[in-house]
């Protein structure tokens, strides 16, 4: 599918907590990459950076990956950790080293870059036994928050993705609006 990303002039949107942390809490965001200090890490669509914040004192090096330079400026005037290196690209084309990270995260951008591509390029850059966490709106929710449901997937069709690019889906949980799946590298 990959559809339209997020509106950059909407980013202050992006930076409200009860809102976020009502689909993903940063505990439960932690507890799916089980990270250790020094991890490399890949926020995948990673906007204005907010989750990426979350993660950054867990982790050694981490890269906020965006298609769009201006959700990069957004996080810049906010302030980026000293550990983040912003990377304007598509998930698609990851300018990193082959079996280098050790995880990757997505929240609520799964459905923008989704594409057997972009899977394989995650897969290509994650080391053995690195771990995939995607946190994306379902195709099941009602279209209330996040974009339209047409253009979401299910939790189904985001583990069948995953499969097909190699991963092992170590866990799923399906809620009324959002899906969470850890996949890992065999």
């Amino acid at each position: 599918m990959g559809h339209h990303t997020f509106d950059a002039s909407r980013a202050d949107k992006l930076e409200q907590p009860a809102e976020r942390y009502r689909f993903l809490s940063a505990e439960e965001l932690l507890w799916a990459l089980d990270l250790s200090p020094t991890d490399t890490v890949v926020d995948l669509g990673s906007g204005t950076g907010f989750y990426t914040d979350d993660v950054a004192p867990h982790a050694g090096d981490v890269y906020a990956v965006d298609v769009q330079s201006a959700m990069h400026d957004y996080y810049r005037e906010k302030g980026v950790p000293e550990n983040v290196e912003l990377v304007t690209t598509e998930v698609s084309d990851l300018p990193l080293e082959s079996e280098t990270v050790d995880a990757a995260f997505s929240t609520m951008t799964y459905h923008e870059f989704a594409s057997d591509d972009a899977v394989a390029e995650i897969h290509r850059v994650l080391d053995d036994g690195g771990r995939f966490v995607v946190v994306d709106w379902a195709a099941t929710g009602t279209g209330d928050d996040g974009p339209p449901v047409d253009e979401r997937y299910t939790a189904d069709e985001a583990v069948e993705a995953l499969r097909d690019g190699g991963f092992t889906v170590e866990h799923r949980a399906v809620r009324p609006e959002t899906f969470l799946l850890v996949a890992t590298v065999a």
